[in-house]
């Protein structure tokens, strides 16, 4: 499909939206790969139809609130990137899209003040988990809160796990094989900190120093996939200049992170950084990733029960990272694990950021069928790689009255040497 867009006329996200749109054939290959089409079945909220729609708008042919309803549906799951035969990189239209795209579309006073406060409070622990603290008030007031609040208070879980912090340096056990430094997250260190201590806890065990930089902060996904340029550039910057260059990698244990670090050269082109960001990014790796290519030191050899561990795909680790094999490999290097695949892996769970918030029923459909899909395995626990991924589940596990345990990767592997 040749195109009239203007590279020049779209600023320095101009030419990877001109490539992705041009690259595009229409094949459809990527309808059955689409959660949204998959549940509302209109072309416009396909990943096909939304490419006719950005295209027309960045030719000038269609107002950009034409193209609000069905932009705003995609979860920004990937799933169409590996669908695709042509190699679309549907990643380099749909966020630097929204990014340009946010000027010019028309949110409501209630939509507004739920994306200032997701704004400066997620990215933020402290103010998270004092927000979250907050929250039980609000439930408290039922019907009295405003409809576009909602979502964010029924999302809220009733208890927080006790705040957790880890040293700056944590030295490997016996002899160093390597050094990373630890993106510890934000909404992660409010919702399951846990997960960063396991994780420290496996690899320092397998012989890695663990650096953990003070002055990291958000990874600025959230900001970056809801058009917010602006602050997922401060976020980036903050994250270049906190994380030292003599470590053998940057790791991260929430596949959306992971995800959106890969993306520092599109979220600053055209800044003085892009050069830095686009270095940045090649040492950026999921720790299952990491872990597998450096092999066990000491495996997992504890006894254990009879383990069955339904493993579900999170959308940025699969599909963004291309991370499959890894954390199938290390979880299977348990004795007594039987490790089980969710049906339609491809569909994503319905979290995606924010998404929760900004497209509530269609989260919660696609939450429950995810949730019916790994109650289908018969599995006692599920794993996945995602804090978003792992709320998610365990919101809609529950709310079916399953007894599944929800777990990250690292947990169920730091458990296991216990």
């Amino acid at each position: 499909m040749q195109h009239k867009i203007d590279p020049a006329s779209h600023g320095p996200l101009g030419l990877p939206m001109s490539k992705a749109v041009d690259a595009c054939v229409h094949c459809g290959f990527c309808l059955a790969a689409c959660p949204t089409y998959d549940r509302l079945g209109q072309e416009m909220d396909s990943p096909r139809g939304r490419i006719v729609l950005m295209k027309q708008v960045l030719e000038g042919d269609l107002p950009w609130v034409a193209a609000q309803t069905h932009v705003d549906r995609c979860l920004g799951c990937l799933a169409c990137e590996p669908a695709c035969p042509s190699g679309v990189v549907y990643r380099d239209l749909i966020s630097p899209f929204r990014a340009e795209a946010e000027k010019y579309f028309t949110r409501t006073p209630g939509e507004k003040l739920r994306r200032f406060l997701a704004k400066h409070t997620i990215p933020f622990p402290g103010r998270f988990r004092a927000a979250l603290a907050v929250s039980r008030i609000g439930r408290r007031l039922g019907p009295l809160v405003p409809t576009a609040l909602r979502p964010m208070l029924e999302l809220a879980p009733p208890v927080l796990p006790p705040a957790e912090s880890w040293p700056v340096v944590t030295p490997a056990q016996g002899e160093r094989r390597a050094r990373v430094a630890l993106l510890t997250g934000c909404a992660q260190q409010v919702l399951a900190p846990d997960i960063n201590t396991a994780t420290i806890a496996v690899l320092a065990r397998q012989g890695v120093e663990v650096v953990v930089p003070p002055a990291q902060g958000c990874c600025g996904g959230l900001a970056w996939h809801t058009g917010d340029l602006a602050a997922a550039r401060s976020f980036a910057r903050r994250n270049l200049d906190a994380f030292p260059a003599d470590v053998d990698a940057v790791l991260t244990n929430a596949a959306g992170c992971g995800s959106a670090m890969h993306e520092y050269h599109l979220v600053l082109a055209g800044t003085p950084d892009e050069a830095r960001a686009e270095a940045f990014r090649h040492r950026v790796q999921d720790v299952s990733s990491f872990l597998a290519e450096l092999g066990w030191r000491e495996p997992p050899g504890l006894p254990a029960k009879k383990l069955r561990i339904a493993y579900h795909d999170a959308c940025h680790l699969a599909n963004a990272q291309g991370v499959r094999a890894e954390p199938r490999a290390l979880l299977q290097a348990i004795p007594g694990v039987e490790l089980v695949d969710v049906a339609d892996a491809h569909l994503c769970c319905g979290s995606a950021g924010t998404y929760n918030l900004d497209q509530p029923d269609l989260a919660a459909a696609l939450g429950e069928l995810k949730a019916r899909a790994v109650i289908a395995t018969g599995a006692d626990v599920v794993a996945s790689g995602n804090i978003g991924c792992l709320t998610q589940l365990q919101a809609h596990l529950v709310r079916l009255g399953s007894p599944i345990r929800v777990r990250h990767t690292f947990q169920i592997l730091r458990d296991a040497f216990r």
